[in-house]
């Protein structure tokens, strides 16, 4: 591959690259706020001058006039370049560190906010008077909140809207200091990728209505994670704090073969399932005999009731929200315990589109038909009807609700053994005679296959 100098290491790139998405793609940072490797280039803010210091990318020098010849002449310096509209050429040496750049980027301003500003700049403030004042606390809609004093102009939001989410709904207004943003003429910032505004927002301007104020970022951790949503399975960084165990927020995680740089609303949301309505404890018997249990005498209750079914007339049924991992122990259990007769419960109600959203809100119905190694797995639908017809007489079931309401699932309630293996409280267990808490996706490490495979 051709290469290029930047700051004395020598950088690969590939036809048609710019020196910004070279040197980021090397994990090499040039300063920006208007830049984004999923977005087009705005070029407005200038944090990402650099100096070109030699080959055929070379700028002309600027002209200057010179009052004692009375005519323009070439200034000392050529003029510094964008680094994110800068097309890398072979040979090319390029700093963005030298005292030109330097001085450029004082002058750029002071945010992403407070990091920029005491690594690149460190100088005092120098306006004296009041400054402009501008909306705060503006709603955009029913998930982002804008505060235009902090906004600095790189358009961001506004290229995410129009090149990710493909609607029009935020623009500019006014010019130099009086600028910001504002919405359409009656429209709210409502469309699915509105989480996406505030995500690539560098100065915090947009801020989430969920997460503000919640927690302060410095305390959270973050884990690599999958978003459950959907079976797109947009890779994420889960921020939590690890005091109390408890995920605040998801952010996307970045991969090119299945979400680029972006996720969905409803995606970015699917945490809060995360620490509500969950099983705690083992529980064993029916309505107001449902006691809470050891985990062995638990574990015994279920092993016992089990086996005392017929494995011929035994279900067990996989899940399509669980790991592929959890999916096969269940399967090996399931061969163990002398049945094939195997489900899958799986979510529906849910509309994709043509930007990341699966139209299967499942994130891992092909990592469970994998568990399976090619045994059929029938709809969980099938069950109760299986259940009533004799079919079926003991169940073992991963997951949790796969209906709405307790009498949907009365059928199974008349059933001796029914073990519900399940990390949150919903109609089936409740249905159950045995149910015994599992781990939450949060709390495991596993594997999801996605809708194309991967």
């Amino acid at each position: 591959m051709p290469k290029f100098v930047l700051d004395g290491k020598e950088i690969a790139f590939e036809a048609g690259e710019t020196v910004m998405e070279a040197a980021w793609r090397e994990g090499v940072e040039i300063p920006h706020y208007c830049w984004h490797p999923g977005l087009s280039i705005a070029a407005n803010c200038r944090m990402c001058l650099v100096h070109v210091e030699s080959g055929r990318q070379m700028a002309m020098p600027q002209l200057v006039f010179d009052a004692d010849k009375g005519e323009y002449v070439p200034a000392s310096k050529p003029k510094l370049q964008p680094a994110c509209q800068l097309a890398a050429a072979e040979d090319m040496v390029v700093s963005s560190t030298n005292a030109e750049v330097k001085s450029a980027q004082a002058s750029a301003g002071e945010c992403k906010l407070q990091d920029y500003y005491y690594e690149h700049q460190g100088t005092l403030k120098r306006k004296l008077t009041e400054p402009v004042h501008k909306p705060k606390g503006v709603r955009f809609g029913p998930t982002i909140v804008y505060d235009a004093e902090r906004c600095i102009m790189c358009t961001r939001c506004i290229r995410v809207c129009d090149e990710v989410a493909k609607d029009h709904v935020l623009d500019m207004r006014e010019r130099g200091n009086r600028n910001e943003i504002i919405l359409a003429p009656g429209r709210e910032l409502d469309h699915r990728y509105t989480l996406m505004t505030e995500h690539v927002c560098p100065v915090g301007a947009l801020t989430s209505q969920d997460f503000r104020f919640k927690a302060r970022v410095w305390f959270l951790k973050s884990g690599q994670g999958v978003c459950t949503g959907c079976a797109t399975g947009c890779n994420t960084h889960v921020d939590y704090d690890p005091r109390y165990g408890k995920v605040y927020r998801l952010r996307p995680r970045d991969n090119a073969d299945v979400n680029e740089f972006w996720m969905c609303d409803d995606g970015m949301m699917t945490y809060t399932r995360h620490d509500t309505d969950r099983l705690l404890t083992p529980t064993a018997g029916r309505g107001e005999e449902r006691t809470p249990v050891a985990e062995e005498e638990a574990l015994a209750l279920a092993a016992e009731q089990l086996k005392a079914v017929d494995a011929s007339k035994l279900a067990v049924v996989l899940s399509a929200q669980h790991t592929t991992e959890d999916n096969l122990a269940l399967v090996r259990l399931a061969g163990a315990l002398g049945t094939d007769r195997l489900y899958l419960a799986a979510l529906g109600g849910w509309e994709g589109d043509d930007i990341l959203r699966s139209e299967d809100n499942n994130p891992n119905r092909a990592g469970a038909k994998q568990a399976a190694s090619g045994a059929t797995l029938k709809p969980v639908g099938e069950l109760l009807a299986d259940v009533q017809s004799g079919t079926v007489q003991g169940v073992l079931a991963l997951g949790w609700a796969t209906a709405e309401k307790l009498e949907d699932l009365a059928p199974l309630a008349a059933l001796d053994g029914v073990v519900s293996l399940t990390s949150h409280v919903g109609a089936l267990p409740a249905a159950a005679s045995v149910a015994i808490p599992v781990a939450d996706t949060f709390e495991v490490h596993g594997s999801f296959v996605n809708a194309k495979g991967l």
